[in-house]
């Protein structure tokens, strides 16, 4: 069966989702270095001419994802979703005031922080230290995760990639829609696509030795890295 076919034969009701690092982009030893292959990107600019909605949620700040990105006409949404919270406000001074308690070099994304741990010269040490952070935010009321080398602060609140999904399928007339995404994070966006009522929905998972096995278990369908779904989206 192609499950892709409903989405060439109907792009005016259909919505395209996608996670960027590790999805669109390949990972990189630091985020400031990731970048979007030109193929892909050439992609992305043909389907934001032909479709509903193509949009990314990144758990980058979205002003930042749509430099990395670098395609007009696509939606970006930043910090898993956190950028649609009406509360943003009171919650960037939360995560501020937690970074400033913290003596160790941070990405700092406005409502979340990250951590990152890839090419320390002991990792495991180094995610050791980590562990005690997320404690740390934990015990001050904040949400710690665990991604791929890196541990994310986030305000707990009910905002993540699935809440952002719903919302930007609530706001077009969408019945048809995929997500493709890499890590632990892109499971609540999975959720949110399953459950936002479409009559056809598709999970990409990109994998890696790295990601988590429940994303390949629960996806419909399995890339093997970047460059992949960067061949699938031609056929789109």
């Amino acid at each position: 069966m192609d499950l892709f076919a409903p989405f060439r034969e109907a792009p005016a009701e259909a919505a395209l989702l996608f996670d960027v690092d590790g999805t669109l982009a390949p990972i990189a030893p630091r985020p400031e270095l990731a970048r979007v292959p030109d193929e892909t990107r050439a992609e992305l600019e043909r389907l934001a001419g032909s479709y509903l909605l193509v949009a990314c949620i990144s758990g980058r700040a979205g002003d930042e994802a749509a430099r990395l990105v670098g395609v007009d006409g696509i939606r970006y949404v930043g910090n898993h979703g956190l950028e649609l919270d009406e509360r943003a406000a009171d919650l960037a001074v939360q995560i501020s005031e937690f970074r400033d308690s913290v003596a160790l070099p941070v990405e700092d994304k406005g409502l979340s922080l990250s951590y990152h741990y890839r090419g320390a010269k002991d990792e495991k040490q180094a995610r050791s230290e980590l562990e005690e952070i997320a404690e740390r935010a934990r015990a001050e009321g904040l949400d710690p995760r665990w991604g791929r080398k890196v541990l994310e602060i986030r305000p707990a609140v009910a905002a993540d990639k699935g809440t952002a999904v719903r919302a930007l399928l609530a706001a077009v007339p969408a019945r048809l829609g995929l997500y493709a995404g890499d890590d632990t994070t892109d499971l609540d966006a999975f959720a949110g696509l399953v459950g936002a009522g479409l009559d056809h929905a598709v999970r990409i998972a990109v994998e890696s030795e790295e990601g988590p096995a429940a994303l390949a278990a629960g996806a419909d369908v399995i890339v093997a890295g970047p460059d992949e779904l960067g061949r699938l989206l031609r056929t789109l």
